[in-house]
């Protein structure tokens, strides 16, 4: 089975200005986001995380390289595959919910019984069945959030591309939207996320992508990219320090060494200020 998004060497570059000077968007990307898992892409502003997304969308060509989407090149069937969420949805306010959703399932092909069937699954699963019949103008922040994950996964789409899903959000609005982005992941979704928050990313992704100037700087699994593939934290409460002794004796009696206390591993945020710190300074 094809990779659900495989990028090679990708390039794009922008012109600007009356003299039409080339700006290199991306510079020799490459990438893999394999079947079922949740793909981190980070970077800063500017990095090409948006051109990157576009491209995949079919929204933008390459200058060269090659990006294909289920084992192709970006065609109207693999589109139909596709889900995406922008960062700033603009969508009509005089709508409601369910015209919404309705709307983008027409465009994705849907009709009749079936179209109204995916409009109610996918309003429950984002969980506003019960202010479907509201107008958009009435949502709050989350709730238009909500609505627009709603419209990226109605025609049951394979790959979901979710552009800064919880830009905006109080925390409660986050939670909600993490859950949402493991229940498409338990539903063997494949989820592409971009995101400026460390905390979400390290929390939903399996693998990550932290772009810089075009390219891929570090890419991976995230517990190799956090360089915990070794390590495992044990929790507990009311440890004594004899107690502690004796589990770190036991550990080391069965092969294991220890390596110290608190979180294992890196955290992410860490490891993106490292990068992007080295690079600028280069």
């Amino acid at each position: 089975m094809a990779n659900p998004v495989e990028i090679k060497n990708l390039r794009k570059y922008y012109r600007s200005g009356i003299r039409g000077v080339g700006v290199q968007a991306l510079s020799g990307l490459n990438l893999t986001v394999k079947q079922g898992e949740v793909f981190g892409l980070l970077g800063p502003n500017g990095a090409g995380k948006s051109t990157a997304i576009k491209i995949v969308l079919g929204l933008l060509r390459q200058n060269s390289g090659e990006c294909l989407v289920f084992g192709e090149k970006i065609s109207k069937s693999a589109k139909r595959r596709i889900g995406y969420l922008p960062e700033a949805p603009n969508f009509y306010r005089f709508l409601t919910g369910r015209e919404l959703v309705e709307f983008y399932g027409r465009l994705c092909g849907l009709r009749g019984a079936g179209l109204q069937k995916s409009v109610r699954e996918s309003l429950e699963l984002v969980g506003l069945s019960d202010a479907a019949n509201r107008p958009l103008a009435g949502y709050s922040k989350g709730m238009l959030q909500r609505a627009g994950l709603a419209q990226a996964i109605v025609h049951n789409p394979d790959l979901v591309v979710l552009d800064e899903p919880s830009s905006g959000l109080d925390p409660v609005g986050m939670k909600a939207m993490a859950d949402l982005v493991l229940r498409l992941k338990a539903m063997g979704k494949t989820v592409i996320l971009c995101s400026h928050m460390m905390g979400e990313v390290e929390t939903l992704c399996d693998s990550v992508a932290i772009l810089y100037k075009g390219a891929a700087a570090l890419s991976g699994n995230l517990d190799s990219v956090l360089g915990r593939e070794n390590l495992k934290a044990l929790v507990f409460e009311n440890l004594s320090a004899e107690a502690e002794k004796k589990i770190a004796a036991l550990a080391e009696e069965n092969g294991a060494r220890f390596a110290g206390e608190g979180r294992a591993g890196e955290t992410l945020s860490n490891i993106f200020g490292k990068i992007v710190g080295e690079r600028r300074g280069k």
